[in-house]
């Protein structure tokens, strides 16, 4: 029974950025850091893929999470009301 290694993502960026330089082989880099040369192939194309979303506009934001944050905020809200509901009755009814 083999066991696979768990490479960090730092591990992983080092070979795929050394693999965009093409200053090694494939092969010649899969050796060096032990890998299979498939890995180094998938990190290299994985990275390169990626590459468009580290220079993304930040403005751009996923409009999912905006949804969810709304959502939370909205219920703060609805929470904040009754308490305050809540809190006006009780002090109304004590004096």
């Amino acid at each position: 029974m083999t066991v696979r290694k768990k490479h960090t993502a730092e591990f992983k960026a080092k070979v795929a950025l050394e693999a965009l330089r093409g200053e090694q082989t494939i092969n010649e880099l899969a050796g060096r850091f032990e890998v299979h040369p498939m890995q180094v192939t998938k990190w290299k194309k994985h990275a390169t893929e990626q590459m468009a979303q580290i220079f993304s506009d930040r403005r751009q934001k996923n409009p999912q999470s905006d949804e969810q944050l709304q959502a939370t905020l909205y219920e703060e809200i609805g929470r904040l009301k009754v308490e305050r509901d809540w809190l006006k009755k009780k002090l109304g009814s004590e004096s």
